[in-house]
C-alpha cells in the first residue's frame, strides 16, 4: 500500500512552471527587494557617502558619475525595489490590523502595490532626469 502512494506523489515541485496568486508574488518580491535593499544597497549607499564627504574631489567625481544617463537609468532599480518594499510593508501592515484580508481586497492590494511601485519609481525617475 504504501508504495503504491509513494509511486503517485510528484518527483519535484518545479516552482518556475508553478503559477502564484498575486499576493503571494507580491510578498515574495517583497521579501526580494528587502534582501537587495540590505546586502548591495548599503555598501553602495555607504561607499557613496564616503565619497560626497571625503574631499571636494570625490565629491566631483561622485556628482559626475550621478550625472550620467546610464547611471540614472542603473538607479531605477534600486529606487523600484526601495519603493515597492515601502507599499508592500505598508499593505503587510494593513494586513496585520486585519484591513484587505478578504480574497478579493488582498488581489486588489497586490496589484495595487505593484501599480504604484511602478508609478512611484516612474514620477521619481522623472525628478532625477
Amino acid at each position: 500500500m504504501e508504495e503504491k502512494l509513494h509511486h503517485k506523489r510528484p518527483k519535484y515541485l518545479n516552482l518556475l512552471e508553478f503559477r502564484h496568486p498575486m499576493p503571494s508574488v507580491v510578498s515574495i518580491l517583497h521579501r526580494v527587494s528587502g534582501v537587495l535593499l540590505f546586502f548591495p544597497g548599503i555598501p553602495l549607499l555607504l561607499s557613496g557617502l564616503q565619497l560626497l564627504l571625503q574631499s571636494p574631489q570625490s565629491f566631483e567625481i561622485l556628482q559626475g558619475s550621478l550625472n550620467n544617463p546610464i547611471v540614472k537609468l542603473l538607479l531605477l532599480l534600486p529606487l523600484w525595489f526601495f519603493l515597492h518594499h515601502l507599499c508592500a510593508g505598508i499593505r503587510h501592515l494593513l494586513l496585520d490590523i486585519q484591513v484587505g484580508i478578504k480574497l478579493e481586497q488582498a488581489r486588489a492590494g497586490s496589484k495595487l502595490v505593484l501599480i504604484a511601485g511602478f508609478v512611484l519609481t516612474i514620477l521619481a525617475g522623472l525628478m532625477l532626469w
